[in-house]
């Protein structure tokens, strides 16, 4: 078949970052505060279209960094939005990436004027989003709840060091429900995955409780002997 003479064919995608972090007890996502239409003034996921020299990953990566001043984030591929009407300029097809990280490791600093600001805006006080990033998001979160009772996950949005009632409180956020203190401890404690610190909290007005750190090298090596983590 002959090809050099056809025309050349041109489709818009995006990217789509949900990024999520926890801090003082909230669950929080990173948004932009969009400078430019449509949905100026909205509240939106750092998002923007892929570049022609570019592959979907490398796109996910600037993007980031370019709308909130993040680098290096590990992400993973979510799940691609194809509604017809999801863009008010024309076809565009996006693939959202999802990533945990740990908030105070981070500082937002938006290197675009595409983004006004970037912040992080806990869960329960999300505006309508710009585009179908409500619904994006709302994809996101579910994965988040089921897969943090599958796989040690949570870990990657607590600090280094935490206590066994940090750990809790942040399965009891993202699964929106209460959870057993001592069934939750017992069986936390059974996969031994913690490594328990010869150090306590500082400077808290309730008595410090012991710190612990997540044993990764130990999990990894487990799993690839058939270790399944379930709570």
């Amino acid at each position: 078949m002959e090809t050099n003479n056809l025309p050349k064919l041109h489709s818009d995608f995006s990217v789509d970052c949900v990024v999520f972090g926890f801090d003082k007890g909230e669950l929080k996502i990173i948004l932009i505060e969009r400078a430019e239409e449509p949905f100026k003034d909205y509240l939106a996921l750092p998002g923007n279209l892929v570049n022609d020299n570019e592959d979907i990953d490398q796109a996910a990566d600037r993007v980031l960094s370019e709308l909130t001043g993040l680098h290096d984030v590990y992400m993973e591929q979510l799940y691609t939005f194809g509604d017809v009407n999801r863009h008010p300029q024309g076809r565009v097809i996006t693939v959202a990436y999802f990533s945990l990280i740990k908030i105070k490791k981070q500082t937002l600093n938006p290197l675009s004027s595409y983004a006004r600001k970037a912040q992080w805006v806990s869960i329960s006080d999300i505006p309508k989003l710009a585009f179908d990033h409500s619904k994006i998001l709302d994809k996101a979160y579910k994965r988040l709840q089921s897969g943090i009772r599958y796989q040690p996950i949570g870990f990657e949005l607590l600090p280094e060091k935490f206590t066994l009632s940090q750990l809790q409180q942040l399965y009891e956020v993202i699964l929106e429900k209460p959870i057993d203190k001592r069934n939750f401890r017992k069986k936390i404690l059974s996969f031994g995955l913690l490594i328990e610190l010869d150090e306590k909290q500082k400077n808290v007005s309730h008595r410090a409780a012991k710190l612990y750190k997540f044993n990764k090298s130990r999990y990894n090596n487990l799993k690839k002997m058939g270790f399944s983590f379930e709570l």
